[in-house]
């Protein structure tokens, strides 16, 4: 596991340099990228969140692509589409942005749910299908899709289903007054992103891909998992709880919270950390709750102090 935290280490000091205050944001990325998972960023405009999707390109050797999603953007545009070459006398695939291996998806709730739904088999099988050619896609490959839930006039909410394909959610919030002021500083002759180089390769966050799997994960813990995600579904706030693919991310992510931190076991730690992120989005609440200014945040932090945690008398190699 030294390589994936080395690798882990490299890419969050160069984050830094240019995404400030927000340690945690870059873990939890670098969690759902090491579990080939993919994240949506929501949050209120102008805290960085195209910022960090493309200081995480550039801190990596991978092919980047941006989709500025508008109501009027086609399937065609973010797939690829098949165009008639006059020179040869026939149709020729020219491949959409989708097939970058870092794929920013900006505002994705401003465009339509048939576009939306063009990423779904990509982020979900790492394949794009056009006039019935099946093209795969280089890995590593990772969508990063960021949404404004300020905004509501002329958007698309994601629907629960599509919202469920994103491993993680989560938000960067407002940086604090000192690290908004160290911000102001390094802006102030160039931006920092521009001399950004990259410290690691996709072979070895491919490499770090598989060496997460093998991380160990004791049968109290797979218990501890399944619990939280079984008291979802029995929550009196909540209509919908946690489904089978739930429990299988909140697997997946722990496995590379463990990994990032230079442990090949898993610690019920390691799945407190990232409970907020991976079930949060999965959840439905109650109208009544929500009238009651309940929110998905509360419960899983209910959830989670609410199940014993396991207590593990040897850690396994």
């Amino acid at each position: 596991m030294s390589e994936v935290m080395n690798t882990a280490k490299r890419i969050i000091a160069n984050a830094e340099k240019v995404v400030v205050g927000k340690r945690r944001q870059i873990i939890l990325s670098l969690v759902s990228w090491f579990c080939e998972g993919h994240i949506l960023l929501e949050d209120v405009p102008g805290v960085a969140k195209t910022i960090l999707a493309r200081t995480l390109a550039a801190s990596v050797g991978c092919a980047f692509k941006r989709v500025q999603c508008t109501p009027d953007l086609l399937p065609t545009d973010v797939t690829g589409a098949s165009i008639f070459n006059q020179k040869k006398s026939e149709f020729e695939f020219r491949p959409g942005p989708i097939f970058a291996q870092i794929v920013l998806a900006d505002e994705i709730n401003r465009t339509t749910p048939r576009t939306q739904a063009s990423l779904l088999e990509a982020m979900a099988e790492g394949r794009v299908t056009v006039d019935g050619t099946t093209y795969q896609l280089k890995p590593p490959f990772l969508v990063i899709a960021t949404q404004n839930p300020v905004d509501h006039e002329g958007t698309f909410p994601l629907p629960e289903a599509q919202l469920d394909r994103f491993l993680v959610r989560f938000s960067l919030g407002y940086p604090s007054m000192d690290e908004e002021l160290q911000m102001l500083a390094m802006l102030q002759h160039s931006h920092p992103l521009d001399q950004l180089t990259p410290v690691a390769t996709a072979d070895q966050i491919v490499a770090c891909q598989k060496a997460v799997r093998e991380v160990h994960i004791d049968d109290k813990v797979r218990r501890y998992i399944t619990e939280i995600v079984h008291a979802t579904r029995q929550h009196e706030d909540l209509s919908l709880g946690g489904s089978p693919r739930a429990s299988i991310a909140l697997f997946r992510t722990s496995q590379a919270m463990a990994a990032i931190y230079g442990r090949n076991f898993v610690q019920p730690d390691d799945v407190k950390r990232v409970a907020g992120p991976v079930l949060m989005h999965r959840l439905i609440l109650k109208p009544e709750s929500r009238l009651r200014k309940v929110t998905a945040a509360d419960v899983v932090a209910e959830v989670v102090a609410d199940v014993p945690v396991p207590i593990l008398k040897t850690q396994a190699g």
